[in-house]
């Protein structure tokens, strides 16, 4: 099969991209194929070309989406809807559930309480334009936060925000991790990609002004749509 021909579909879904901008749903492979005069097959070459490059999205019986960009931004200690909005994204939450736990040693020791405190756990899904952006576990002592329940971070609640205006606390800096790994089983199915996926995986643990840690929060997060800007500094002293 000439390599010209699946050149020009791809250069013609570049070109559709381009004009109905990120996140647009694209013609199909039979109107693809009878715009470009060319066989489905050269269309869907074509395509897997363009996914491989990032340029589009195929989502499996949904069709072929134009890749959103993902704009990179430092870590900072900012809430996720903040995190989205300065990214130029419409943030979403949804409570998946809650409950409380007592704290085993690990978990302790991260959040500085004692073995066997309670601790709150909420996790939710995180959207950003109406599409999943990350899946998180809020681990909260629950001396820091008494009566804290997912209901109270229901219909797009801001935690921080309760954590502040409830409990008298802001946070002021933290502690995060950053690793890469592949979503699997019902994570992948809730940030709606296939298993196997590229995510990012974020633990982070949070301190208010007085230095106490309110927070620890494991959050898997879709590579795909999550870019990290990390800054850099060239250490004083001799050069070698």
């Amino acid at each position: 099969m000439p390599e010209s021909r699946v050149a020009h579909v791809a250069a013609e879904v570049e070109r559709l991209c381009r004009v109905l901008g990120p996140g647009a749903l694209l013609p199909g492979e039979r109107e693809l194929a009878e715009t470009c005069a060319v066989s489905r097959s050269t269309v869907r070459l074509a395509l897997a070309d363009l996914t491989s490059r990032r340029v589009v999205e195929r989502r499996h019986g949904a069709g072929t989406y134009a890749r959103r960009t993902a704009p990179a931004h430092p870590l900072d200690a900012v809430s996720f809807r903040a995190d989205m909005e300065r990214r130029g994204l419409r943030p979403a939450t949804r409570v998946l559930w809650s409950d409380e736990l007592p704290a085993d040693e690990e978990l302790a020791a991260e959040l500085g309480i004692g073995p066997d405190e309670p601790v709150v756990r909420i996790a939710r899904l995180r959207l950003a334009d109406d599409e999943p952006m990350a899946r998180e576990v809020l681990h909260v002592p629950a001396s820091v936060a008494p009566g804290l329940c997912g209901a109270d971070l229901a219909d797009g609640a801001s935690w921080y925000e309760v954590l502040e205006l409830r409990y008298g606390r802001r946070v002021a800096d933290g502690t995060q991790t950053a690793e890469p790994v592949l979503a699997t089983g019902e994570d992948a199915a809730l940030l709606g990609v296939p298993a196997g996926s590229p995510a990012w995986r974020f633990v982070r643990t949070s301190r208010d002004e007085c230095g106490a840690t309110v927070e620890r929060v494991d959050a898997l997060v879709r590579a795909d749509r999550y870019l990290v800007e990390l800054p850099i500094t060239r250490p004083r002293g001799r050069h070698r």
